[in-house]
């Protein structure tokens, strides 16, 4: 899944010298970036509800920020504190109570850091952490917790991270996440991207990212150019919840990312009040597959402390899962999946007839 910036390094925005005031102005997708709604008493307004969540949000984003692009937000639906795209980015006082079984680093990150900026955990592929910057905070996010600024592939760190993917012949898939790394410019993408496929064994480039859909209009034309020029098989994994989050832009931006010849899979997390219920599951992979894109995991909830309130049960989930199956055909059904720490795959949820 898509990791948003933690409370630390909310200050890492996509803004590299070559965009600062004074030099080259910043492109269209950096200014909506940058203009993205951070005050919860502006999210309430815009949106027409009650002013006095205010006090509550204020307190939950002061544990992690509130971010959310504005092009998100006019795809939701004023006067519904329900609407299921709000609920995935206001703060809600439910994030201030702590709950059993919940922690900083629910899917054991830390604990897998083989270089700097590179989590090891599964054979033959890599990740990289790639900046901690994200155009979106989802309340559920499992990196909320995450050091970026100690544990990130920053351009003094690079080459360590680098080193390590290639000195190790089996790893041949890289996965670039953060974070989302489309928050790089696309000069700081290309740099990657060159270095990475001058390593021999490195056979595919694996994009996990939310700004296509919180963000389309960051897949430009400069974006594009670089991403038809990567030589490697190229995998771009979206993270989208709900069938409301794909308007025409983001069909848009998905038809141009096949255009250039990318593999498009969408991840999703089951969560309370936004998706658990069959017949928004099923809306959401009809929604995906006329968009290009072919649903690819349904995760249960990664514990990150704050988000209790989003928990599905296992059993629901798979329950859910195994009705989804009974109206669709099996490509457009998601593995239901779990993460484990120190499990060497994600752990499939077995569906029960």
């Amino acid at each position: 899944m898509i990791a948003a910036t933690s409370p630390t390094s909310h200050s890492d925005l996509p803004v590299d010298s070559a965009n600062l005031p004074g030099q080259v102005h910043r492109k269209h997708w950096q200014r909506a970036l940058a203009d993205a709604i951070t005050d919860p008493t502006e999210l309430l307004q815009i949106l027409r509800l009650n002013p006095e969540l205010a006090t509550a949000a204020r307190r939950a984003a002061a544990l992690f920020p509130l971010r959310v692009p504005r092009g998100f937000v006019r795809r939701m639906k004023p006067g519904d504190l329900n609407d299921p795209l709000l609920r995935q980015v206001l703060p809600l006082c439910d994030e201030l109570h702590v709950a059993l079984g919940f922690g900083p680093d629910p899917v054991g990150d830390l604990a897998s850091r083989a270089a700097p900026g590179v989590l090891h955990k599964y054979q033959g592929r890599a990740l990289l952490i790639a900046t901690g910057a994200c155009a979106v905070h989802c309340r559920y996010c499992f990196r909320r917790d995450f050091p970026y600024a100690e544990a990130s592939t920053t351009r003094s760190q690079w080459r360590g991270a680098l080193q390590y993917l290639a000195q190790d012949p089996s790893i041949h898939e890289v996965i670039l996440s953060g974070g989302d790394p489309l928050s790089l410019n696309d000069h700081r993408l290309l740099e990657i991207s060159r270095d990475i496929e001058a390593i021999p064994h490195i056979r595919r480039l694996r994009i996990h990212t939310r700004q296509p859909i919180v963000l389309p209009e960051r897949i430009d034309s400069e974006f594009c150019a670089w991403l038809r020029g990567v030589r490697l098989q190229k995998i771009i994994v979206l993270h989208t919840n709900h069938a409301n989050e794909i308007d025409a832009d983001v069909r848009t931006a998905c038809r141009q990312l096949a255009e250039c010849g990318a593999t498009l899979l969408n991840q999703s997390v089951l969560l309370a009040g936004v998706n658990d219920d069959v017949p928004t599951l099923v809306n959401l992979s009809e929604s995906l597959f006329a968009a290009g894109v072919m649903p690819y995991y349904l995760h249960l909830l990664d514990r990150v402390q704050g988000s209790a309130h989003f928990e599905v049960e296992a059993s629901r989930g798979a329950a859910l899962i195994a009705a989804v199956a009974e109206q669709l055909p099996g490509y457009l059904v998601p593995k239901l999946v779990r993460e484990i720490p120190g499990e060497r795959s994600k752990t499939p949820v077995l569906v029960v007839a």
